[in-house]
């Protein structure tokens, strides 16, 4: 996608989304049933409800929340998957960048892990298709957890726990297809649906008026342009930067990371590009952006503001704003945690 091109979506969707705080509200059609009136109310906002989950391997779900916490996947035994995406912190990390197997540095920030199933693609550059495919990287890269799937496979068999479990669910028991597979199943539970899930569902008294207030100034100023349906985000590729230069107002190098997309698929229109996050859960995860450089949402909000929108936000803004972002924090499942913690 080119930036001419990004541009043009974005002045698009700004259309279409509106950029006044008032909307005239449609009459129900005549003999409509309540249902129907919610149901056509949430077709009209950018912004739409989480799907309910369907019928989970519960089974499936606590192996893959083993092997999520286990260390056992690490080259030295000293990392899991939760310690860059840590529950108590939205799914994310409270660091800057992850710190990997023998305290190397990574370069970016970790996204969450909630709700990740609805992403269009992984990681910030996209460049696995499924939470299958972005299970099987970090355990294998030298700066993150640094092991190698036959030590990791192998290690597995050697605990009687792990052989019967995976023995229980997969014909072909331990291996680094079905490992991934258990990680992911696990993951694809992790829906956590919020106020604001009810408020879109019809529940006017789910989020505080300073809260519904601020989901206004969300869509006027153009926010849902990128940050849309289900995830509020996680569905497309956009350029950090879009309107103007955020890579040079920083004021630091630009590293490899922050090239984005460009890593993937070599095409120099898709330099800076990142897939967009979601929002869920947003006020539980700072730092924020692919570089952790912001420390708080109110500052995050300006940086978007200014830079992918054009718009230099005052104060009143960001503060109903940021309102509106604590009302999509969700609750975690039951059995998102390990029993006991």
């Amino acid at each position: 996608m080119s930036q001419l091109k990004s541009v043009f979506i974005v002045l698009a969707a700004i259309t279409v989304f509106g950029c006044t705080t008032k909307k005239e509200e449609a009459a129900p059609a005549e003999g409509a049933t309540v249902v129907e009136e919610k149901v056509a109310v949430v077709a009209e906002e950018p912004l739409k409800p989480l799907p309910e989950l369907g019928e989970l391997d519960m089974k499936k779900v606590a192996l893959g929340r083993k092997l999520f916490h286990d260390t056992v996947l690490s080259g030295d035994g000293t990392l899991a998957c939760s310690t860059c995406h840590t529950l108590d912190h939205g799914g994310a990390e409270p660091r800057k960048t992850s710190t990997g197997i023998r305290g190397q540095i990574g370069p970016i920030n970790s996204p969450t892990v909630l709700n990740s199933s609805l992403n269009f693609v992984q990681f910030w550059d996209g460049r696995a298709k499924d939470l299958r495919e972005q299970a099987e990287g970090p355990v294998a890269n030298p700066i993150e957890m640094g092991a190698t799937w036959e030590g990791v496979v192998k290690r597995l068999k050697g605990n009687d726990k792990y052989v019967a479990e995976f023995a229980a669910l997969y014909e072909d028991g331990i291996t680094k297809s079905n490992v991934t597979d258990a990680i992911a199943v696990y993951e694809e539970a992790l829906i956590t649906p919020s106020r604001f899930d009810k408020y879109l569902m019809g529940d006017q008294n789910a989020i505080t008026e300073a809260e519904k207030k601020g989901y206004e100034t969300f869509k006027a100023v153009g926010c849902p342009t990128c940050h849309n349906g289900v995830l509020i985000g996680g569905g497309m590729f956009q350029k950090m930067g879009l309107v103007n230069d955020y890579f040079k107002d920083r004021g630091t190098e630009v590293t490899e990371a922050d090239l984005g997309r460009f890593n993937v698929s070599k095409n120099l229109a898709e330099k800076h590009f990142f897939k967009v996050p979601t929002l869920r859960n947003v006020a539980l995860t700072p730092p924020y952006l692919h570089d952790g450089s912001r420390a708080t949402l109110e500052e995050t909000v300006l940086v978007m503001g200014k830079y992918q929108l054009g718009r230099e936000l005052n104060e009143a803004e960001v503060n109903s704003i940021v309102a509106f972002l604590k009302s999509l924090t969700g609750e975690l499942p039951p059995y998102a945690r390990l029993p006991g913690t």
